[in-house]
Protein backbone atom coordinates (compact mmCIF):
# COMPACT_ATOMS: atom_id res chain seq x y z
CA UNK A 1 0.00 0.00 0.00
CA UNK A 2 1.31 3.20 -0.70
CA UNK A 3 2.14 6.50 1.47
CA UNK A 4 -0.54 8.84 2.08
CA UNK A 5 1.08 12.26 3.47
CA UNK A 6 -0.92 15.64 2.81
CA UNK A 7 2.08 18.33 1.60
CA UNK A 8 2.64 21.75 2.96
CA UNK A 9 4.42 24.86 1.67
CA UNK A 10 6.34 25.30 4.99
CA UNK A 11 10.34 27.08 4.29
CA UNK A 12 10.37 29.03 0.53
CA UNK A 13 12.87 29.17 -2.08
CA UNK A 14 11.45 31.50 -4.52
CA UNK A 15 13.41 30.64 -7.60
CA UNK A 16 10.81 29.18 -10.33
CA UNK A 17 14.08 29.36 -13.01
CA UNK A 18 16.39 27.06 -13.28
CA UNK A 19 19.78 27.52 -12.26
CA UNK A 20 22.27 28.80 -14.92
CA UNK A 21 25.47 31.06 -14.91
CA UNK A 22 22.77 33.72 -16.33
CA UNK A 23 20.31 33.33 -13.66
CA UNK A 24 21.85 32.49 -10.43
CA UNK A 25 19.84 31.54 -7.35
CA UNK A 26 18.52 34.96 -5.90
CA UNK A 27 19.40 35.69 -2.52
CA UNK A 28 16.91 34.25 -0.04
CA UNK A 29 16.71 32.94 3.62
CA UNK A 30 17.80 28.98 3.16
CA UNK A 31 14.86 26.41 2.91
CA UNK A 32 12.29 28.60 2.30
CA UNK A 33 9.14 27.31 0.40
CA UNK A 34 9.48 23.89 -0.12
CA UNK A 35 6.60 21.12 -0.26
CA UNK A 36 7.04 19.75 2.45
CA UNK A 37 4.67 16.53 4.27
CA UNK A 38 3.88 17.41 7.48
CA UNK A 39 6.59 17.35 10.60
CA UNK A 40 3.80 15.66 12.73
CA UNK A 41 5.29 12.39 13.04
CA UNK A 42 8.48 13.43 13.97
CA UNK A 43 7.13 15.61 16.47
CA UNK A 44 5.71 13.08 18.57
CA UNK A 45 8.68 10.78 18.00
CA UNK A 46 10.97 13.84 19.37
CA UNK A 47 8.47 13.84 22.31
CA UNK A 48 8.43 10.21 23.20
CA UNK A 49 12.44 10.09 22.64
CA UNK A 50 15.23 7.37 21.78
CA UNK A 51 14.05 4.05 21.03
CA UNK A 52 15.79 0.64 20.37
CA UNK A 53 16.19 -0.61 16.39
CA UNK A 54 14.03 -3.58 16.36
CA UNK A 55 17.06 -4.62 14.69
CA UNK A 56 20.64 -3.93 15.44
CA UNK A 57 19.29 -2.73 19.20
CA UNK A 58 21.07 0.63 18.81
CA UNK A 59 19.58 3.64 20.72
CA UNK A 60 17.83 5.55 17.61
CA UNK A 61 15.42 8.82 16.86
CA UNK A 62 13.22 8.74 13.61
CA UNK A 63 15.98 6.27 12.00
CA UNK A 64 18.28 3.74 12.40
CA UNK A 65 21.17 4.67 10.26
CA UNK A 66 23.30 1.30 10.31
CA UNK A 67 19.84 -0.64 9.03
CA UNK A 68 18.42 2.05 7.27
CA UNK A 69 15.00 2.04 9.04
CA UNK A 70 12.69 3.77 10.63
CA UNK A 71 12.29 3.71 14.66
CA UNK A 72 9.52 4.93 16.44
CA UNK A 73 7.52 6.46 13.50
CA UNK A 74 4.93 5.02 11.39
CA UNK A 75 6.36 4.56 7.41
CA UNK A 76 2.71 5.74 6.66
CA UNK A 77 3.66 8.99 7.95
CA UNK A 78 6.49 9.28 6.22
CA UNK A 79 7.13 10.71 2.35
CA UNK A 80 8.12 8.32 -0.37
CA UNK A 81 9.68 9.88 -3.07
CA UNK A 82 10.01 8.44 -6.75
CA UNK A 83 13.61 9.94 -8.57
CA UNK A 84 13.93 10.47 -12.45
CA UNK A 85 17.15 9.21 -11.93
CA UNK A 86 19.06 6.50 -9.74
CA UNK A 87 21.23 7.75 -7.31
CA UNK A 88 24.49 5.92 -5.88
CA UNK A 89 26.25 7.36 -2.75
CA UNK A 90 29.79 6.25 -1.99
CA UNK A 91 30.36 6.49 1.77
CA UNK A 92 33.65 6.77 3.40
CA UNK A 93 34.54 4.01 5.61
CA UNK A 94 35.45 6.36 8.58
CA UNK A 95 32.19 8.80 7.82
CA UNK A 96 30.60 8.98 11.45
CA UNK A 97 27.05 7.31 10.02
CA UNK A 98 25.08 9.40 12.72
CA UNK A 99 26.70 12.98 11.36
CA UNK A 100 25.67 11.39 7.69
CA UNK A 101 22.61 12.90 5.44
CA UNK A 102 23.21 10.39 3.14
CA UNK A 103 20.72 7.95 5.13
CA UNK A 104 17.86 10.75 4.62
CA UNK A 105 18.27 9.85 0.59
CA UNK A 106 17.74 6.21 0.83
CA UNK A 107 14.94 6.07 3.46
CA UNK A 108 12.73 8.80 1.92
CA UNK A 109 13.84 7.05 -1.52
CA UNK A 110 14.48 3.61 -0.63
CA UNK A 111 13.94 2.07 -4.52
CA UNK A 112 16.32 4.73 -5.79
CA UNK A 113 19.10 5.62 -3.90
CA UNK A 114 21.82 2.50 -3.04
CA UNK A 115 24.73 3.54 -0.51
CA UNK A 116 28.33 1.36 -1.29
CA UNK A 117 30.78 1.65 1.34
CA UNK A 118 34.53 2.72 0.02
CA UNK A 119 36.52 0.40 -1.35
CA UNK A 120 33.14 -1.27 -2.88
CA UNK A 121 32.43 0.84 -6.13
CA UNK A 122 30.23 -0.45 -9.33
CA UNK A 123 31.69 -0.65 -12.61
CA UNK A 124 30.49 2.43 -14.40
CA UNK A 125 30.13 3.02 -18.06
CA UNK A 126 31.85 6.79 -18.46
CA UNK A 127 28.90 7.64 -20.92
CA UNK A 128 26.40 7.33 -19.14
CA UNK A 129 27.63 8.20 -15.35
CA UNK A 130 27.96 11.24 -13.81
CA UNK A 131 30.12 11.93 -10.33
CA UNK A 132 28.81 14.94 -8.45
CA UNK A 133 32.23 16.43 -7.48
CA UNK A 134 33.39 20.23 -7.10
CA UNK A 135 37.31 20.86 -8.54
CA UNK A 136 38.96 21.23 -11.66
CA UNK A 137 37.14 20.59 -14.60
CA UNK A 138 33.93 20.10 -13.62
CA UNK A 139 30.51 21.36 -15.60
CA UNK A 140 27.47 22.67 -14.43
CA UNK A 141 24.33 20.59 -14.57
CA UNK A 142 23.51 22.49 -17.81
CA UNK A 143 26.50 21.75 -19.71
CA UNK A 144 26.45 17.69 -18.19
CA UNK A 145 23.63 16.22 -20.53
CA UNK A 146 25.56 17.94 -23.76
CA UNK A 147 29.02 16.34 -22.71
CA UNK A 148 27.46 13.09 -22.03
CA UNK A 149 26.38 12.87 -25.43
CA UNK A 150 29.56 13.82 -26.96
CA UNK A 151 30.89 10.94 -24.94
CA UNK A 152 28.25 8.39 -26.19
CA UNK A 153 28.63 9.63 -29.58
CA UNK A 154 32.83 9.55 -29.76
CA UNK A 155 32.04 5.46 -27.83
CA UNK A 156 29.70 4.47 -30.45
CA UNK A 157 32.07 5.64 -33.16
CA UNK A 158 35.14 4.04 -31.74
CA UNK A 159 32.86 0.95 -32.30
CA UNK A 160 31.64 0.75 -35.98
CA UNK A 161 30.49 -2.95 -35.72
CA UNK A 162 27.85 -1.82 -33.58
CA UNK A 163 24.90 -1.17 -35.71
CA UNK A 164 21.97 1.58 -34.11
CA UNK A 165 18.81 0.40 -33.86
CA UNK A 166 16.38 2.63 -36.68
CA UNK A 167 13.85 2.78 -33.98
CA UNK A 168 15.84 4.29 -31.24
CA UNK A 169 15.69 8.13 -30.79
CA UNK A 170 18.30 10.25 -31.06
CA UNK A 171 19.82 11.52 -27.53
CA UNK A 172 19.32 15.07 -28.58
CA UNK A 173 15.95 13.99 -29.03
CA UNK A 174 15.38 12.18 -25.73
CA UNK A 175 16.49 14.86 -22.97
CA UNK A 176 18.53 13.11 -20.31
CA UNK A 177 18.35 10.04 -22.05
CA UNK A 178 22.30 9.05 -22.03
CA UNK A 179 22.21 9.51 -18.52
CA UNK A 180 21.46 6.71 -16.31
CA UNK A 181 22.78 7.23 -12.70
CA UNK A 182 24.57 9.85 -10.31
CA UNK A 183 27.31 8.88 -8.11
CA UNK A 184 27.49 11.41 -4.81
CA UNK A 185 30.68 10.95 -1.95
CA UNK A 186 29.33 10.87 1.28
CA UNK A 187 32.57 12.17 3.66
CA UNK A 188 33.97 14.80 5.44
CA UNK A 189 35.46 16.78 2.62
CA UNK A 190 39.07 16.31 4.21
CA UNK A 191 38.76 12.71 3.87
CA UNK A 192 37.48 12.78 0.36
CA UNK A 193 40.60 12.23 -1.20
CA UNK A 194 40.79 8.44 -1.05
CA UNK A 195 37.92 8.25 -2.68
CA UNK A 196 37.78 10.92 -5.32
CA UNK A 197 41.28 9.38 -6.57
CA UNK A 198 40.37 6.27 -7.35
CA UNK A 199 41.02 4.62 -10.38
CA UNK A 200 37.40 3.34 -11.01
CA UNK A 201 35.93 7.12 -10.88
CA UNK A 202 38.52 9.22 -12.85
CA UNK A 203 36.85 8.31 -16.48
CA UNK A 204 33.56 9.97 -15.29
CA UNK A 205 31.95 13.31 -16.10
CA UNK A 206 32.58 15.51 -13.02
CA UNK A 207 29.52 18.25 -12.54
CA UNK A 208 29.45 20.68 -9.76
CA UNK A 209 26.66 22.53 -8.39
CA UNK A 210 28.47 25.96 -8.01
CA UNK A 211 25.39 28.46 -7.19
CA UNK A 212 24.36 26.88 -4.42
CA UNK A 213 24.90 27.06 -0.47
CA UNK A 214 24.74 24.91 1.96
CA UNK A 215 23.20 25.45 5.28
CA UNK A 216 24.24 22.35 6.97
CA UNK A 217 24.90 22.72 10.65
CA UNK A 218 28.18 20.68 10.88
CA UNK A 219 29.40 22.73 7.97
CA UNK A 220 33.17 21.91 8.10
CA UNK A 221 35.46 25.11 8.76
CA UNK A 222 37.50 26.80 6.41
CA UNK A 223 35.73 25.10 3.07
CA UNK A 224 33.40 26.74 1.25
CA UNK A 225 29.98 27.50 1.27
CA UNK A 226 29.16 25.88 -1.89
CA UNK A 227 30.30 22.27 -0.38
CA UNK A 228 27.02 20.87 0.36
CA UNK A 229 26.01 18.08 3.15
CA UNK A 230 25.17 14.99 0.93
CA UNK A 231 21.14 15.25 0.94
CA UNK A 232 21.73 19.19 0.10
CA UNK A 233 23.67 18.10 -3.33
CA UNK A 234 21.33 14.74 -3.92
CA UNK A 235 18.16 17.49 -3.91
CA UNK A 236 19.78 20.30 -5.65
CA UNK A 237 21.05 18.15 -8.39
CA UNK A 238 17.93 16.70 -9.01
CA UNK A 239 15.93 19.45 -9.08
CA UNK A 240 18.53 21.38 -11.56
CA UNK A 241 18.21 17.91 -13.60
CA UNK A 242 14.70 18.37 -13.80
CA UNK A 243 14.54 21.88 -15.03
CA UNK A 244 17.70 21.75 -17.46
CA UNK A 245 17.99 18.19 -18.41
CA UNK A 246 14.70 16.45 -18.43
CA UNK A 247 13.66 20.46 -19.78
CA UNK A 248 9.98 20.13 -17.83
CA UNK A 249 8.49 22.62 -14.67
CA UNK A 250 10.08 22.14 -10.88
CA UNK A 251 6.51 21.86 -8.88
CA UNK A 252 7.94 20.37 -5.80
CA UNK A 253 8.52 16.90 -6.67
CA UNK A 254 11.68 16.07 -4.58
CA UNK A 255 11.08 18.61 -1.98
CA UNK A 256 10.71 15.52 0.40
CA UNK A 257 14.41 14.76 -0.01
CA UNK A 258 14.65 17.10 2.63
CA UNK A 259 11.98 16.45 4.77
CA UNK A 260 14.21 15.20 7.77
CA UNK A 261 16.79 17.79 6.90
CA UNK A 262 14.73 20.73 7.97
CA UNK A 263 13.45 19.36 10.78
CA UNK A 264 16.40 18.87 11.79
CA UNK A 265 18.07 22.24 11.02
CA UNK A 266 14.97 24.26 12.72
CA UNK A 267 15.46 21.74 15.62
CA UNK A 268 18.95 22.54 16.25
CA UNK A 269 19.04 25.85 15.25
CA UNK A 270 16.30 26.47 18.16
CA UNK A 271 18.68 24.67 21.09
CA UNK A 272 21.46 26.51 20.01
CA UNK A 273 19.09 29.87 20.50
CA UNK A 274 17.93 28.66 23.41
CA UNK A 275 21.75 27.69 24.78
CA UNK A 276 22.66 31.69 23.55
CA UNK A 277 25.18 29.63 20.94
CA UNK A 278 24.01 31.44 17.92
Amino acid sequence: MGRKVLYRPIFNIPDSKPVTKQNPVPASPPLHGLKLAPHRELEQAQQRGRLKCSSCGGSRMFFCYTCCSLVGVSQQEIPSVKLPIKIDIIKHPSEVDGKSTAIHAKILAPDDVTIYTYPCIPEYEDDKVVLVFPGPGSVSVEEMTCRLQNLAVMKSAASPDEEPSPKRPRAEETPGATQQRVVFIDSTWNQTTRIITDERLQALLRVELKTRKTCFWRHQKGSPDTYLATIEAVYYFLKDYQELCLRQEYTGQYDNLMYFYCYLHTLINKAKTTAGRR
